[in-house]
């Protein structure tokens, strides 16, 4: 699904230069790549303030943590999305409430969010799948008519834009009082590890994510709250500062990808290409099509058969996984998520795909798809 061997040959003496820097000065943890990354993440995204983490999901319990909410809170959060957006409100007590997504953009409704508000809910989560945002404008809207938290999971589309009625652009994470992302290799900004990182342009979250991510201390050995063990290690902070000035060029490249993608699927029935809306510019973390009246098992042991890998992101949503058995949602009709877990399919897409590949895998696709489906 990603090539990482053949991006690493393309930046191989940077990346090695960087790597050794570290071994070299033997600063491992808390090194100066680390506050050099969060420096040039600033200037990139437009905000005030960096926390670089440990994880993407680590991201997301800190930001939680420092928001304050108490257990038997409700967080409003799509279910059609990777486990870790869900996980962590459970594993802090507090209560995930499901809502459906979009059928186009895949990304929460804004329609069902109002309706799933009660007197406990404290926070919206809208997650950016695949690689656009979902509608930022219609959800602060709602989060400020009724005095409620915004933490954007955009893991899966740092880089994008979202355009705001009023004309101003944002960076996807930016948006909201919070934002998490991950720095898991395969994502559009990824290092050679685990990383993540948080943002924020409120001084005061600011303060209390970093002292969260830091054991809980601003003076060493003096533990004001409850933190956790939270830090980006120098050697990916390293590896970051040398990708992060390619990331628009990497999403660009993307792009490409898909506009190939999109053309060669268009004349095709069976399948739905990706939506883009006018809100939002799309990263293509993910190349995602949704399929009608094909046998998607099939398609992917077909294509499995010819070597071509695919990935279904995702195949059993949240609100029906065991983990969230307790809370009693397995039941709740969520009609667009569960019709999506159905029929989407994602296919590689990644920086150095060349024209070959796509035409063999265009090539193969169309042809299942005319001879068996």
């Amino acid at each position: 699904m990603v090539d990482l061997q053949s991006q690493y040959q393309k930046i191989k003496s940077g990346i090695d230069v960087a790597i050794n820097n570290v071994i070299e000065q033997a600063n491992f943890i808390n090194g100066p790549e680390v506050g050099e990354f969060r420096i040039q993440l600033e200037k990139y995204l437009n905000i005030s303030h960096v926390i670089p983490c440990a994880n993407g999901t680590d991201a997301l319990q800190i930001a939680f943590m420092a928001l304050d909410l108490k257990p038997g809170d409700e967080v409003i959060t799509p279910s059609f999305t990777y486990i870790a957006t869900t996980e962590v409100i459970a594993l802090l007590g507090l209560t995930p409430v499901f809502v459906d997504v979009l059928p186009d953009t895949f990304c929460i409704d804004p329609s069902k969010i109002e309706e799933a508000i009660t007197p406990k809910t404290k926070a919206i989560v809208p997650v950016h799948l695949y690689g656009q945002c979902a509608d930022m404008d219609s959800i602060l809207e709602i989060a400020k008519k009724y005095k409620l938290k915004v933490v954007e999971d955009t893991a899966q589309a740092i880089g994008a834009e979202y355009f705001h009625k009023d004309g101003t652009v944002s960076k996807a994470g930016t948006i909201g009082d919070i934002g998490c992302t991950s720095f898991f290799p395969s994502k559009n900004l990824g290092c050679y590890g685990d990383g993540g990182a948080i943002f924020t342009n409120d001084a005061f979250l600011a303060s209390s994510l970093k002292k969260i991510a830091n054991h809980g201390q601003v003076i060493k050995y003096h533990h004001e709250v409850v933190g956790c063990n939270s830090r980006l290690d120098t050697i990916q902070a390293a590896i970051l500062k040398v990708k992060l000035p390619l990331l628009d060029s990497y999403c660009a490249e993307r792009n490409k990808v898909a506009e190939f993608y999109n053309n060669a699927f268009k004349p095709v029935s069976q399948i739905t290409i990706p939506y883009i809306s006018t809100y939002s510019s799309h990263v293509y973390h993910q190349y995602t099509i949704k399929l009608n009246g094909v046998n998607r098992q099939e398609l992917i042991d077909y294509l499995s058969d010819h070597g071509i890998p695919s990935m279904i992101y995702y195949p059993l949503p949240a609100h029906k996984q065991g983990m969230f058995k307790s809370f009693g949602k397995e039941n709740q009709y969520l009609p667009i998520t569960n019709q999506l877990t159905e029929c989407v399919l994602s296919l590689p897409i990644h920086t150095e795909m060349e024209l070959d590949q796509l035409e063999y895998i265009t090539k193969h696709i169309i042809y299942f798809i005319n001879s068996f489906a």
